[in-house]
């Protein structure tokens, strides 16, 4: 399966981020109140924390988590109440402004490619704008999250004892019964979002949508 080596992930980053935003211009007041894949949040909202976390560095990630006492979820909504403008236009051209940035939190950089594709989703599919980002660097933030687990932000325990098998590139990983599908669906399932179950077939995708 081909890999983007580590000083690639940025370019891919910057693309998808340019992606969205062209996806994103036009759109109306409903559009950006509607809600978005990510529990809680609306498209605005979804948006906003993008253009937090890509604002985003080490340092202030530190900080950020010690003004919420450590609460990662705390210190997520803070950030993305900051960077969400009353207008989503504004916002909107804030987020294309850092399309291009190369700081993040002090975490591996495979997790930009995870929030990328992730959140992309998170609001075209309720929006209906379809997209097929690169599919050998979706399958690499797909593995780079599921070998991590929830406690940190991964996905390992909602896919382990199933093998995944993506249909549409040559990634295969994990044991178990088979769970086949776009790989984009497999990321969208390990990060917990239940909309992408019905892309998936087999025994293993069984097994998947009984878990939570």
């Amino acid at each position: 399966m081909p890999r983007t080596a580590p000083q690639d992930v940025w370019p891919v980053v910057a693309a998808e981020r340019r992606a969205l935003a062209d996806d994103l211009t036009g759109l109306t007041p409903a559009q950006w109140a509607t809600p978005s894949l990510c529990a809680g949040w609306d498209v605005h909202d979804v948006l906003a924390h993008l253009l937090g976390s890509a604002r985003t560095t080490p340092l202030r990630f530190l900080a950020g988590m010690a003004a919420a006492r450590f609460d990662f979820d705390a210190a997520n909504e803070a950030e993305l109440r900051a960077a969400r403008a009353a207008d989503p236009e504004e916002t909107l051209a804030a987020f294309r402004a850092v399309a291009g940035r190369r700081t993040g939190p002090p975490a591996p950089r495979d997790t930009r490619l995870v929030e990328a594709f992730v959140h992309g989703e998170d609001v075209r599919r309720p929006l209906g704008i379809p997209r097929d980002p690169p599919r050998d660097a979706v399958a690499r933030a797909l593995l780079a999250h599921v070998r991590s687990g929830q406690a940190v932000g991964g996905g390992r325990q909602r896919v382990e004892g199933v093998t995944l098998v993506a249909t549409d590139t040559g990634l295969r990983h994990g044991t178990g019964p088979a769970a086949e599908g776009p790989v984009l669906s497999l990321l969208l399932v390990a990060a917990g979002r239940r909309a992408a179950m019905g892309d998936l077939a087999g025994p293993g995708a069984a097994v998947l949508a009984g878990r939570r």
